[in-house]
């Protein structure tokens, strides 16, 4: 669970390392977002050869939280920090970088983001 003004990781090679979260796309006035949850962000740190430059403004697909998940299974699944992936819009949903770090969560492929779960390493 992300609020506005969270920062958080970058789990690409697009060349930020860290966001934070201005606004939550298409929930209205709603002020969090969970795993799934495409958000708009602006990027704090980052590389300066990178494709993404400081304080640009992205869309980006949260893949990891903190805050436990419950699964329709009973199960919960929790990870160790909060991460996002940056993505191109929300009609295509397909990543700008061409490497996804770390695990990512099983309910993105339900979610129609199928590139990005093929291009994880680990799915949980």
């Amino acid at each position: 669970m992300l609020q506005l003004r969270s920062i958080v990781n970058v789990a690409d090679n697009t060349g930020a390392h860290s966001l934070s979260v201005i606004q939550v796309c298409g929930r209205g006035n709603k002020k969090l977002a969970f795993i799934g949850d495409v958000v708009t962000c602006v990027t704090k740190k980052a590389e300066p050869l990178g494709i993404v430059k400081t304080h640009e403004l992205v869309k980006a697909v949260i893949v990891r939280t903190r805050k436990e998940k419950r699964r329709t299974d009973g199960s919960y699944i929790r990870f160790d920090d909060n991460a996002v992936v940056i993505i191109d819009n929300l009609k295509d949903k397909n990543p700008r970088g061409t490497r996804i770090f770390g695990p990512v969560s099983r309910e993105l492929k339900e979610l129609g983001f199928n590139k990005i779960v093929s291009m994880a390493t680990e799915v949980y």
